[in-house]
């Protein structure tokens, strides 16, 4: 319970600098501590645009730089998937092919039946990105 609270402080935190648009504060504590990279997944699902625009922008930051440690945010992005919010599901889905790793797949192909237009053609494109990368990525 204690470690739950500490993680909500923790991604209230980083919501709030996003938010704020501290995102450079935010990118250095991503990479001194990649304990970070799995609350991706909470901040992209924030109601608040700005922290959902910083989530991406956040990634897009560090894709190259960190690669390894970026991997560790696609379960709680891929949950996201299946929001009930449609807008969170196609960010969802943009991240996933943003940061183009194979592992995204089957949690793109099993979503790629959604009901919402443009979130169908996101995951789409997300998966024919990540599918037409060489290498172990």
């Amino acid at each position: 319970m204690e470690e739950q609270q500490g993680s909500e402080a923790t991604i209230k935190m980083i919501a709030d600098y996003m938010e704020s648009g501290f995102l450079d504060n935010i990118v250095d504590m991503f990479r001194h501590d990649p304990s970070f990279y799995p609350l991706l997944g909470r901040l992209l699902g924030d109601e608040r645009s700005r922290v959902r625009i910083g989530a991406v922008a956040l990634v897009e930051t560090l894709k190259e730089e960190d690669s390894g440690n970026v991997l560790l945010a696609i379960p709680g992005i891929a949950r996201l998937l299946r929001d009930p919010n449609a807008t969170i599901r196609g960010d969802a889905a943009y991240l996933l092919g943003i940061i183009g790793h194979k592992e995204a797949l089957p949690f793109l192909m099993d979503a790629a039946d959604d009901d919402h237009d443009l979130v169908r053609e996101t995951i789409a494109e997300a998966i024919a990105e990540i599918s037409q990368v060489k290498g172990p990525r």
